[in-house]
């Protein structure tokens, strides 16, 4: 079969172009591990448009069931795509890692982004025994105990305030001069007593036996080596793009982001589009992907329809 598009990942950019393209009449191939992004393990939503404060677990299911009562869209779950080729015919060849191809007119890339490493000593050690990625999941594991946090944007004070009613004292270090996470969210967790921030931190080491007992850090406003007793260690200082399917075959920038035109989200590859936290556009927001993600799927409809991408319009009501 040869599919109008195919949209890769399930997160708000995803979801949001799976419906347009829907909407559209669009024959549709969705391919992703699941539905609902990166937010799916937020224990709090407090921002998305329309809703006051939503769960994680239920932001994902309103994203599947919206998905799924629309017409035309098929659903590959739990797969990853592994390349996307131009195939001889001129269309896009999109293979996943159980070996399946499926063929497209055009391309949506709205995979997401991963947790960074740390990089350093112990990490790998620890991981899991003290070394940790996602504060919902596995802050309740720290009650009682004292933790450090690593990074200093949102991410980083999301996992804060996930640790606080377990952890009796969460440090949170930053190797910038300042954190940079919303100055609301950063008024609120550095508020409690529980709470101690270290800027011009870097991590050097995680320390263990068994499991995490200590961070190993300088100090670069005076250059002394310090240690941190502490039963746990966070990671959050960034992500990395999931577009190593698609690197040789659009332009991305140093960091792995795909390169994207802001109006069209059309990238270097006439008719592979992308939207949402895998672009080079900033404000990493879920509101901001499933924006993205419809500009994207209405793109990829101008495409197919007439070989180029940002010509029709909508009206106001779609």
């Amino acid at each position: 079969m040869l599919y109008d598009v195919i949209i890769i990942g399930g997160g708000p950019a995803g979801v949001s172009a799976g419906i347009y393209v829907a909407r559209k009449k669009m024959r549709a191939l969705m391919v992703a591990k699941s539905i609902g992004g990166s937010s799916s393990v937020s224990a709090t939503i407090d921002n998305w448009i329309g809703t006051e404060s939503i769960s994680g677990t239920e932001f994902a299911e309103r994203l599947e069931s919206h998905l799924r009562a629309q017409e035309g869209i098929d659903l590959r779950m739990d797969e990853t795509v592994m390349s996307v080729r131009e195939h001889s015919d001129g269309s896009f060849a999109v293979e996943t890692e159980t070996g399946e191809v499926f063929l497209a007119k055009s391309v949506i890339v709205a995979s997401g982004v991963r947790h960074r490493p740390l990089g350093v000593p112990g990490e790998e050690t620890f991981r899991g025994k003290g070394v940790a990625y996602c504060s919902t999941c596995d802050a309740p594991f720290f009650r009682n105990k004292t933790v450090a946090v690593v990074g200093g944007g949102n991410s980083a004070f999301e996992a804060v305030e996930d640790l606080l009613p377990y952890a009796t004292d969460v440090t949170v270090l930053t190797l910038d001069p300042d954190f940079t996470a919303d100055a609301v969210l950063q008024d609120r967790v550095l508020a409690s007593d529980k709470v101690t921030a270290v800027r011009l931190a870097k991590s050097e080491e995680i320390i263990g036996e068994r499991k995490v007992t200590a961070l190993r850090y300088e100090d670069l406003a005076c250059g002394e080596k310090k240690e941190l007793p502490c039963s746990g260690v966070f990671v959050e200082i960034g992500m990395i793009p999931n577009a190593e399917m698609i690197r040789e075959t659009v332009e991305c920038n140093r960091s792995g982001e795909i390169v994207v035109d802001a109006r069209t989200f059309a990238t270097s590859r006439p008719g592979i589009f992308s939207a949402g936290d895998v672009t080079d556009m900033p404000y990493r927001q879920n509101n901001i992907s499933a924006g993205q993600g419809a500009v994207a799927a209405l793109s990829a409809y101008d495409f197919v329809k007439n070989g180029t991408a940002g010509k029709s319009k909508t009206d106001m009501g779609d």
